[in-house]
């Protein structure tokens, strides 16, 4: 393979990529996605061939999403994964991506969540939570990023399909996967007020922390971060 194949030019640019821009002038990412990549959503349409289909009819597959981001360019990927609770988790995912013309010539780093559960995932991937959480973070991050509407495979549960009955009667408690539920969860169990949260928030210089009124007006992405800080305690 040619070293000269990942070359940029002054505008961040694959020198060997042949791109699509929208009438603004930036790159039309979806346009972008090859359909060998694309296989059509079995919910939504009999529909096979996804030439035909129209943006909430079709699925991008992961190789897919990895070829755009590569085709973008990134610094680095990395992951947060939570585990709130012994059959839900939590993977952030945080790409820094390589700076172009669309961002004025400026690097820039994009986070997304994604979570997997007995609830969201069927068959085998109950047995890989992470790995699905990682996954969903991660095409998440990239589509949001890149403003491609067309959600992926990876993100996709069952629909009407059975979930495994027997292992989640076998818990406890029925998963809960709102964050913000197991956040409340937490603060109960280790005797932690919404008002310890808003003043320690207010004292980290927490983005508009002192209009704070409830645990519902809290980014997801902080409430896992004060769920694995509560689980410390």
């Amino acid at each position: 393979m040619s070293k000269n194949k990942f070359n940029r030019d002054d505008d961040g640019l694959l020198q060997n990529v042949e791109y699509v821009y929208d009438d603004d002038g930036f790159v039309n990412w979806r346009k972008m996605i090859k359909s060998e990549y694309l296989v059509a959503n079995k919910d939504r349409t009999s529909q096979t061939d996804v030439t035909k289909l129209k943006d909430h009819q079709v699925l991008i597959l992961l190789q897919g999403i990895k070829e755009l981001a590569q085709i973008r360019g990134y610094y680095s990927v990395t992951y947060d994964v939570q585990t709130p609770s012994s059959d839900y988790v939590v993977a952030t995912c945080k790409i820094d991506w390589f700076p172009n013309y669309e961002t004025g010539g400026q690097p820039v780093s994009f986070s997304a969540i994604g979570d997997a559960s007995l609830s969201n995932t069927f068959d085998f991937a109950q047995n890989y939570l992470a790995a699905i959480a990682e996954n969903r973070a991660f095409v998440r991050c990239v589509r949001n990023f890149l403003k491609i509407n067309i959600v992926a495979k990876d993100e996709i549960g069952p629909n009407n399909s059975v979930v495994d009955k027997a292992k989640i009667e076998s818990q406890d408690e029925k998963l809960d996967s709102n964050p913000k539920n197991l956040l409340k969860k937490i603060m109960s169990e280790k005797g932690v007020t919404f008002d310890n949260i808003k003043n320690k928030l207010i004292k980290e210089d927490f983005e508009d922390a002192v209009n704070l009124e409830s645990i519902e007006q809290i980014p997801n992405i902080k409430i896992f971060s004060l769920i694995k800080r509560i689980q410390k305690i």
